[in-house]
């Protein structure tokens, strides 16, 4: 039974993964409105030039230019500021201003007084920073949203009588058979029926290398053919694929802030009422604290309003979450919001089901071994013949081996398969058969020490009998990924205990762990079992991430603080994780890490750079050193550097 905790921890996923609104700042523009916004911007810049020249020698004119600068320039500005005000104070049932308020009462002011340069100035440089920053978070959701335009919307169904007709890609049905020329979209997840090509699937996993398919492969809608035509079966509707399913991570990652993100949220509004109410005391009380008169006193006023503007606070979260997001989505890393990548870092254990996750999730032939004079040109054509008959993974992997580099039989093999007993048949006079040790009585002793120490290393062997004697050996594991191995080595570096759960018996649990260097394996585990292990690990360490791929793993992606899906993994544990980790490349969890560390230090870097200089500014103008012109171009600079610094994490790869 689910705790209360857990149960809480579980509404707040399934919240974050269905708000969907974004309300961020009270930025939401129509492309119309932005438009204008910046149209207006401009004239107010140049109403500002004029007036700069003009005011030297008829200041009237000039002073009416730069009123006219405000309120071009200050457009979007005042309207938020005053407008938003109002909006939200009545929908909320008490005062709830914002920062554009603040810059819309201190330029206001500034013209009462005569400052109109002064006005003119705040509000062109305070503007400038905000389009700076719509321009920041619009170029990280542009990285993201782009996959928006690689969603096909047209596909050229194939008709019973053989001829094709295109058709709206959401008209597709499962089972339908549809035609990808080369060069074209593929519209929707399916398989291969018909050709062969090369695959374009960036868009799905952020792999540059195109892939090979051929008949019976898997291909991906939005992904792109290469040089050969194709048909392609419908497999999942478009609703359903997994681009669609990136398209809803997207949209969720927009809408979910970081824990920083979001306080600062909550605490504009009490911040910018401390600062309104503050104001009149500077006024009153300068007089007889400071000796100003009174035109000073609404001056410092004025510039306190300034000063303490909480602008850089503001814009100290999110275009640089919003930046992290897009690069690592650019890397094929999806994470469902920026909560889940800044909590990343705080992780102090994360476990691992281990296959398709920390190994390749199919076996292979690792050794393999014949008794000296026995092996003759017959023996491996007879076992791939034989293997070629049978649908068993370890069968996949021993033709995998061997298939391509041995010469075909001249004559077929009858294959019997039985039930515990494995294949066998005969071939020019001679008995063949393969299967598990256990069912061999005539073994010879190398064989058997080879056996016992591959066994000990996790390995599966499968024995080889001519006539009455056994010949031979093949030995066969799902080998770990070799991502695995840098992942984990990373991980103990960040100080985070790795922990591997498999269905697997000990033996080969261990065998892996070694390898890849994981701290503790649970072996042994039925799959109602996991969640209530990522749950015994958070009481013993705290935050506990969890990595599957499969069905089973789906309840304890949700039990754990963070899941993380392998993108080549179901449907299902795509949908509950909270990060989709693409191609199935652990190195790429690394980097999600290496970024989500990037990201609270250029957080924190920006609030503390941000309240030293309000800190500074209100300080050098009590001391009367400061004046508005020094307040607004430190103030809005502090602005500017602060959203160039969150936009850093937009960059490439860093080194690990």
């Amino acid at each position: 039974m689910m705790t209360e905790n857990n149960s809480h921890h579980h509404k707040d996923k399934v919240a974050h993964r269905h708000d969907h609104k974004h309300d961020h700042h009270g930025h939401n523009h129509s492309e119309h409105d932005t438009k204008r916004a910046t149209q207006l911007y401009i004239l107010g810049f140049i109403a500002f030039v004029f007036g700069l020249i003009i005011g030297n020698w008829q200041s009237f004119i000039g002073n009416i230019l730069m009123v006219l600068a405000v309120v071009l320039s200050g457009y979007h500005v005042l309207g938020e500021g005053f407008g938003d005000t109002v909006q939200d104070s009545l929908s909320a049932g008490k005062f709830k201003p914002n920062i554009h308020l603040l810059m819309g009462l201190a330029a206001v002011g500034a013209i009462l007084i005569g400052s109109f340069y002064e006005a003119a100035l705040l509000i062109l440089i305070f503007a400038g920073a905000h389009f700076l920053e719509d321009y920041a978070e619009g170029r990280s959701r542009r990285e993201i949203t782009n996959l928006m335009q690689l969603n096909p919307t047209e596909a050229l169904l194939l008709k019973d009588d053989g001829t094709s007709q295109k058709v709206a890609v959401d008209h597709l049905q499962i089972g339908d058979r549809v035609k990808v020329l080369n060069g074209d979209q593929i519209p929707t997840d399916g398989r291969i029926i018909q050709g062969e090509t090369v695959i374009n699937e960036a868009s799905i996993n952020g792999e540059s290398m195109p892939k090979e398919k051929s008949v019976g492969d898997e291909v991906f809608g939005a992904t792109i053919n290469g040089d050969h035509a194709i048909v392609v079966e419908v497999t999942k509707h478009p609703d359903e694929t997994v681009f669609a399913k990136i398209l809803q991570m997207v949209e969720a990652s927009q809408a979910n802030l970081t824990p920083a993100a979001s306080k600062i949220k909550q605490i504009e509004p009490y911040y910018v009422t401390a600062v309104l109410s503050i104001f009149p005391l500077v006024v009153l009380l300068g007089p007889w604290l400071f000796g100003w008169d009174w035109s000073e006193a609404w001056y410092r006023g004025l510039i306190f309003l300034i000063s303490a503007s909480p602008c850089a606070l503001a814009a100290s979260a999110v275009p640089a979450t919003l930046s992290a997001i897009s690069n690592l989505a650019r890397h094929g890393v999806l994470f469902k919001g920026g909560a889940y990548l800044s909590n990343l870092i705080d992780l102090r254990a994360i476990a691992f089901d281990k296959t398709g996750t920390l190994t390749k999730g199919s076996p292979e032939v690792t050794d393999y071994y014949f008794v000296e004079g026995i092996q003759d040109e017959y023996i491996l054509p007879v076992i791939v013949e034989m293997e070629s008959q049978s649908n068993h993974p370890l069968a996949q992997a021993i033709l995998q081996e061997f298939q391509e580099d041995t010469k075909k039989l001249t004559e077929n093999i009858e294959v019997v398969n039985e039930l515990g007993k494995g294949l066998s048949g005969h071939y020019a006079g001679h008995h063949y058969q393969i299967g598990k040790p256990s069912i061999f009585t005539a073994v010879p002793d190398k064989i058997k020490d080879h056996t016992n120490i591959l066994s000990k290393a996790g390995k599966t062997v499968v024995y080889i009998q001519k006539d009455a004697s056994v010949i031979g050996y093949i030995a066969m594991m799902d080998t770990p990924n070799q991502a695995a191995q840098t992942a984990i080595s990373y991980l103990h570096q960040a100080d985070v205990h790795t922990v591997m759960i498999t269905g697997d018996n000990e033996t080969t649990g261990q065998a892996v762990a070694k390898q890849v260097g994981i701290d503790q394996v649970v072996a042994n585990v039925l799959p109602e079992e996991k969640a209530q292990i990522v749950k015994d690990l958070q009481a013993e360490y705290g935050q506990v991430g969890m990595t599957g791929d499969g069905v089973n793993d789906a309840p304890a992606l949700v039990q754990a603080d963070i899941g993380f899906a392998m993108g080549d993994g179901t449907d299902v544990a795509i949908d509950v994780a909270d990060v989709v980790i693409m191609a199935n490349d652990l190195e790429k969890l690394t980097y999600a890490h290496q970024l989500s560390n990037a990201l609270n230090r250029i957080t924190w870097q920006n609030m503390a750079f941000s309240m030293f200089v309000v800190l500074v500014l209100v300080v050098l103008n009590f001391m009367g050193i400061s004046d508005i012109t020094l307040g607004v171009l430190f103030h809005e600079g502090s602005t500017i550097l602060v959203i160039l610094n969150g936009l850093r994490l937009l960059g490439g790869k860093r080194d690990k």
